[in-house]
C-alpha cells in the first residue's frame, strides 16, 4: 500500500475494505492496554524470593540496624548494588526509596529552588530557566519541568542519541539553559542507545555550559537487554572525570523493572558537590529511606553476575512480546509509506511514527476498538507533537496472545486513519 501513488478509486476501495475489517474488530469488544511500560505479573514473580530473605537478620555489614531511622544516603550493601547497576563507584552513589522519578524530581527541585552547589546556583535566580528535551522522549520528565514552571526546549532524537549539534548550539547561544534530560540506553520511547561519541559530547557540555547546568541522566534501562550481545553504553561518569566536568551530570537508576516495581530501590550517582546539595535538601524532608528494603535487595542481588542472570530471565519473558509487535509491524508496513518504527534491542517500548497528522486519529480508532494506547503527543513536551506522528507501544504487560490481538487492531487503525486522511487531499 503506497498512498502517495494511489488513485482516488484505489483509496475509496481500501477505505471500504478497512472499514469493514475495523467494524468486525469493534464487534469483538476487546479490552487491551499497551499504554505503560510496566513489568508483567510473570516478571514480578521472578523476585518473590525477596519476601522473607532477611530471615530476621536486619543488621547491615557496617552494623546498622536497618529497622531504625537514619542513613540518608543508604547502606553500604545497597550502594554496592547501585555500583553493579550503574558502573559508578559506590562512594558516588546515594540510595533512596523505590522510585528514581522521585529522586529526579527532588534533584531538579533542589537545583531550581536551593541550588546543587549553594544558594547562588539556584535556577530560580534567573529569569525563565530552560531545560533541553530530546524528542520523542519520556512524558514524566516533561511533567517534572512543567510542574516547576521550567521552559522546555526540544531537540531531535537521532539514531545516535540527541542531535548534539543542536544541543551544543543551544548551550552556547542561550545562557538560560540550565539542564537536559537524557535516557541514554534504550531511550524512551525510541530504544536508541547513545553512541560513544554522543556520550563524550554530553560529558564535554560542562566545558561550554553555564556552571549551574546539569544533565539528568536517567539510565532506567541500564541492564534491560533483550539480546545476548547488546550495544554497550560508554561511561559518562568516567568521561566527565576525564574532561573535568564531574558536576555537570547527575545519573539515576532503579530496580523498579528489575524486582518488584512498586517496592524497589532507586539510586543517584553524582559528584560529591551534587550529592551534598541533594542531601542538604533530603535532610530537611526525611529521616532516611527504607533501609530494610535496601538490605533485602542487596541480599537478593549480591553481585553483578546475579543481577545479569536475573535480567536474562526478564528478557526471556519480554522478547516474545516484542517479537509479536515487530512481526506485526513488518508484515503490515514493510514496503509501504504508512509509517516507520524502531527495532529496539532492549528497554520497554517500540516507537512508531505514522504519516504526519495520523497519530491522534490512530489512537482514537484503537480506543473505540478496545485497545488503549499512550495518548498521541505524550512523548513531546506539553503533549504537543508538532507533526502528530509518534505513538509509543508498550507490550510488556499483556500476554503474547493479547499483544498479537492488540497489534491486529493497531495496524488496522493506522491503515484506516492513513487512507481516510489521503481521501481528504
Amino acid at each position: 500500500m503506497l498512498l502517495d501513488q494511489a488513485t482516488p478509486e484505489q483509496l475509496r476501495e481500501w477505505e471500504s475494505q478497512l472499514s469493514q475489517e475495523y467494524d468486525a474488530i469493534v464487534g469483538k469488544k476487546l479490552n487491551l492496554d499497551v499504554t505503560r511500560g510496566k513489568p508483567s505479573a510473570d516478571q514480578l514473580d521472578l523476585s518473590d524470593a525477596l519476601d522473607g530473605i532477611l530471615d530476621g537478620n536486619y543488621v547491615a555489614a557496617n552494623g546498622t540496624d536497618t529497622r531504625n531511622y537514619g542513613g540518608i544516603d543508604g547502606i553500604p550493601e545497597a550502594k554496592r548494588l547501585g555500583s553493579d547497576l550503574m558502573s559508578v563507584p559506590a562512594d558516588n552513589i546515594l540510595v533512596g526509596g523505590n522510585s528514581s522519578l522521585t529522586l529526579m524530581h527532588q534533584t531538579m527541585l533542589t537545583a531550581y529552588y536551593f541550588g546543587l552547589s549553594g544558594a547562588d546556583s539556584a535556577w530560580k535566580n534567573i529569569d525563565a530557566p530552560k531545560v533541553i528535551c530530546p524528542v520523542p522522549g519520556y512524558d514524566r520528565h516533561f511533567t517534572v519541568c512543567e510542574q516547576l514552571g521550567i521552559e522546555m526546549v526540544t531537540v531531535p532524537m537521532t539514531a545516535t542519541g540527541p542531535d548534539m549539534d543542536a544541543v551544543e548550539t543551544l548551550v552556547k547561544s542561550d545562557s538560560r539553559i540550565r539542564g537536559m534530560w537524557c535516557v541514554p540506553k534504550y531511550s524512551n520511547p525510541t530504544g536508541v542507545v547513545y553512541t560513544d561519541e554522543t556520550v563524550e559530547r554530553i560529558a564535554k557540555l560542562g566545558l561550554i555550559a553555564h556552571a549551574d547546568f546539569r544533565v539528568f541522566w536517567d539510565n532506567a534501562y541500564a541492564v534491560h537487554d533483550l539480546v545476548k550481545s547488546p550495544a554497550t553504553l560508554a561511561s559518562v561518569f568516567d568521561l566527565c572525570n576525564k574532561h573535568g566536568t564531574a558536576d555537570s551530570v547527575v545519573q539515576f537508576a532503579s530496580t523498579s523493572k528489575i524486582t518488584h516495581a512498586g517496592a524497589g530501590v532507586a539510586f543517584v550517582a553524582a559528584s560529591t558537590t551534587n550529592l551534598n546539595g541533594l542531601k542538604a535538601f533530603l535532610g530537611a524532608c526525611t529521616i532516611g529511606p527504607d533501609k530494610v528494603n535496601q538490605l533485602r535487595h542487596a541480599r537478593f542481588l549480591p553481585n553483578r553476575d546475579a543481577l545479569m542472570g536475573h535480567m536474562a530471565k526478564h528478557a526471556a519473558l519480554l522478547q516474545p512480546r516484542f517479537d509479536a509487535v515487530l512481526s506485526a509491524l513488518s508484515s503490515a508496513f514493510d514496503g509501504t509509506d504508512l509509517g516507520n518504527w524502531e527495532t529496539p534491542e532492549g528497554g520497554y517500548f517500540v516507537s512508531f511514527d505514522t504519516r504526519p497528522g495520523c497519530a491522534k486519529e490512530t489512537v482514537r480508532l484503537a480506543a473505540e476498538a478496545g485497545v488503549k494506547l499512550t495518548p498521541a503527543g505524550a512523548t513531546f513536551p506539553y503533549g504537543k507533537d508538532p507533526e502528530d506522528r509518534n505513538i509509543r507501544i508498550a507490550p510488556s504487560v499483556p500476554s503474547v496472545d493479547e499483544v498479537v490481538g492488540a497489534m491486529e487492531v493497531f495496524v488496522t487503525c493506522v491503515k484506516l486513519a492513513s487512507v481516510r486522511q489521503a481521501l481528504t487531499r
